[in-house]
């Protein structure tokens, strides 16, 4: 399905399968999938066009869809509670 028709869209870059510790996926359906590993240290986090985040990591990059607008409610929504 296309990233603009569904909401919560992700995409990971891991620079080695060395940074990641666990990836569990089953061959049933609805069950969860798990993908656990290491971005290292951030060096950049930016907002993309007010549509994606992204999280640069020394071993690879993180991104998000979700709009500035949407981070902050959530984020403010946390901290109310």
């Amino acid at each position: 399905m296309e990233r603009s028709k569904k909401k919560g869209f992700f995409s990971v870059e891991i620079e080695s399968k060395k940074q990641l510790t666990n990836v569990s996926i089953s061959n049933k359906p609805h069950e969860q999938i798990v993908i656990e590993g290491f971005l290292g240290e951030f060096s950049e986090i930016e907002m993309i066009e007010n549509a994606l985040i992204q999280f640069k990591g020394a071993n690879g990059v993180m991104r998000i869809d979700i709009s500035k607008e949407e981070l902050w409610q959530k984020l403010r929504a946390r901290t109310e509670v």
